[in-house]
């Protein structure tokens, strides 16, 4: 699972990472030789909505939102337990459908692509429609271990730690 996790940061940070590369590049040509490259803000603006499609599953799963704890900081085990079940009912009721309207919206792109480079916009769009569902299942996945009285923690396990098993 650890991997599966891992694979999901990796990807969101990438989409992140060529964001930053693709603004300052473009930055850069303009200012140095008054070109820009094709594309660069429409591919930002879809690279931006898949990072955070991505973004979205692992936040929902170990439940890192940011939020305002007045009432669970107060609470004991079991009402903390009740309120991330809730949270986390909540959160899963919200991510289906978007999960859902994401593919309706990749199926309705039809021929539709960028301004300048004509790029689909499909495989953007089914590259941030796989983050919402990912994020979906995630948030299903967190609700069934929170059920079962488990938590997800965003910590490594000892396994997980390279050299951990050998003492070092």
């Amino acid at each position: 699972m650890r991997r599966l996790f891992s694979a999901i940061e990796t990807v969101a940070a990438l989409f992140l990472l060529l964001i930053a590369l693709l603004t300052a590049g473009n930055v850069l040509l303009r200012y140095a030789f008054s070109m820009q490259i094709p594309d660069w803000f429409d591919g930002t603006q879809m690279l931006q909505g898949i990072a955070m499609f991505w973004g979205i599953a692992l936040a929902t799963y170990y439940g890192t939102h940011i939020g305002v704890d007045i009432v669970w900081e107060h609470l004991g085990r079991p009402g903390r337990r009740r309120v991330d079940l809730f949270a986390t009912v909540v959160t899963a009721a919200f991510l289906a459908p978007l999960a859902w309207m994401v593919w309706v919206k990749v199926g309705g792109t039809g021929s539709q692509g960028t301004m300048d480079l004509r790029l689909p916009l499909k495989w953007f769009y089914s590259a941030g429609a796989v983050g919402a569902s990912v994020a979906s299942l995630l948030a299903l996945v967190r609700l069934w271990q929170l059920w079962q009285g488990r938590e997800a923690s965003p910590e490594p396990l000892e396994e997980d730690v390279p050299g951990a098993a050998h003492g070092s």
